[in-house]
């Protein structure tokens, strides 16, 4: 079985001038995977198989286990003899935005920080744990960028302070474990480090709490999912 035949488009690795990160949609959703695979055809035929073979092999269990999937396969094209381990050149050969920002770790922060000074208005950067609000960072405490975080990757959901204390505190915190009225004492912290925007964190009367995206507000979503999608 041949490549092209596994494979209908090969990417090649590409060069240190090579594009920014895509941009992460306003509102993400899972829409499926991406599973990166460190592994070339010397490697592969010493295991008794082809990489075609594997694809095919990966294919026909998603088959099994969803057949509604669609799947694409790209073999990963990089320069012969390039250091580091296969998996991670078969990431970056990819762009996989982790990766590309590891390479480029500079690039990126000067680009972000480009984007702040031109956003008025909150950006909640995920990715770099920080707040700015209106050009100027916001002095979160640790927890109170938790329980903003919390809100923010689940937006449009009322979060029970139930649920914010068993996600947020635990024994190993070393803090005394908040009972749903304290929850209540670290959102009104927080709204007031929020300002002007503090309506962006509701109060659903009797249930809790949920975050309402404005117009103004900028989100950078960090490369890792939300740990509640996987």
């Amino acid at each position: 079985m041949s490549l092209a035949t596994v494979f209908p488009q090969s990417v090649p690795a590409q060069s240190p001038a090579a594009p920014a990160l895509r941009a992460v949609p306003a509102s993400p959703e899972a829409r499926g995977f991406a599973l990166y695979v460190g592994l070339d055809e010397s490697k592969a035929r010493a295991a008794g198989v082809s990489l075609g073979e594997i694809v095919e092999a990966i294919k026909n269990v998603i088959g099994e286990l969803a057949p509604a999937a669609q799947s694409y396969a790209a073999v990963a094209l990089a320069p012969e003899g390039v250091g580091g381990r296969d998996v991670d050149v078969v990431r970056l050969a990819l762009q996989e935005p982790s990766a590309v920002a590891r390479q480029h770790p500079s690039e990126v922060e000067e680009e972000e920080d480009e984007l702040d000074r031109a956003h008025a208005g909150v950006v909640i950067d995920i990715s770099r744990k920080r707040l700015v609000l209106d050009n100027e960072p916001a002095s979160l405490t640790f927890k109170e960028f938790e329980l903003l975080q919390y809100l923010v990757l689940r937006e449009g959901r009322t979060i029970e302070r139930a649920e914010l204390i068993s996600s947020l505190w635990s024994a190993a915190d070393g803090d005394d474990v908040p009972n749903e009225r304290t929850i209540d004492v670290h959102v009104r912290r927080l709204r007031a480090k929020l300002g002007r925007y503090e309506d962006i964190v509701r109060t659903v009367r009797g249930v809790g709490y949920r975050f309402d995206r404005h117009a103004d507000v900028s989100i950078r979503h960090a490369s890792t999912p939300s740990p509640d999608l996987f």
